[in-house]
């Protein structure tokens, strides 16, 4: 697992984790990200994505982490191994996370009290496939504003999420409830997300499934149907045939 140090904004790498607990951050891609290539460049602090980064780094050395996974600049995205084994480890690497940043880029809203009436819960990280994951793995989710202004947790938001997701607050109250969801109600909290490259909805609920197999980009709409079919082999829940 590759991450990034808060203190030297460096990137280290570690066979499985950090010695220390991490921190790690849950967002929405926009123009120029700060990728793996990036970010130990000169132009990096040029680019657009460059201030999302230092900040988060920032918010997690002030909340006492020393380092923080980001998967823009933490993955090397030319190494086709070295993605595939990212995605299939990242399911897991959220829900090892101490505390999960959420960073809302088109939220203004600063009044955590009256968030339900704002940008809040039109926020585009809730129609993305990847952030389903990185909504219900981590222990603690906190939600942060575009100027990264606090907004609160997943738990203290608990009926506001649910009815923005259809998620179940017994689920989002407690994460070991995921393990008890069946394959169709995973689905199910899936059906109206989106993702930008048509094989990663089917990529993106790898971890929430609990299956692991290889990327195949480029193959379209089967990686939903290889999904499907190494669910059937690895598991007895026929719930999937009736989605």
């Amino acid at each position: 697992m590759r991450v990034l140090n808060t203190s030297t904004f460096q990137l280290e790498y570690f066979i499985r984790y950090p010695p220390d607990h991490y921190a790690i951050l849950s967002h929405t891609w926009d123009v120029e990200e700060i990728t793996f290539d990036d970010i130990h460049k000169p132009h990096a602090k040029s680019m657009a994505g460059y201030s999302k980064v230092e900040r988060c780094c920032q918010q997690a050395l002030q909340d006492g982490f020393q380092y923080v996974w980001i998967d823009t600049c933490c993955i090397d995205k030319r190494s086709s191994a070295e993605l595939s084994e990212a995605i299939n480890s990242m399911y897991e690497w959220y829900w090892n996370a101490e505390k999960c940043y959420t960073y809302l880029a088109d939220v203004t809203d600063e009044d955590v009290e009256t968030i339900w009436q704002g940008e809040f819960p039109r926020s585009r990280w809730f129609t993305r496939g990847w952030t389903l994951q990185e909504l219900l793995a981590p222990a603690v989710v906190e939600f942060y504003n575009s100027d990264w202004q606090s907004l609160g947790t997943k738990s203290t938001h608990l009926e506001l999420v649910a009815d923005i997701t259809g998620i179940d607050i017994s689920v989002l109250a407690y994460r070991e409830n995921i393990k008890k969801a069946c394959i169709a109600q995973k689905f199910s909290w899936a059906s109206t997300r989106v993702t930008t490259r048509e094989e990663d909805i089917a990529y993106c609920l790898l971890g929430l499934v609990g299956v692991n197999m290889p990327l195949l980009y480029g193959e379209g709409r089967k990686a939903f149907l290889r999904l499907q079919l190494e669910i059937i082999r690895t598991t007895n829940d026929h719930t999937l045939f009736v989605w």
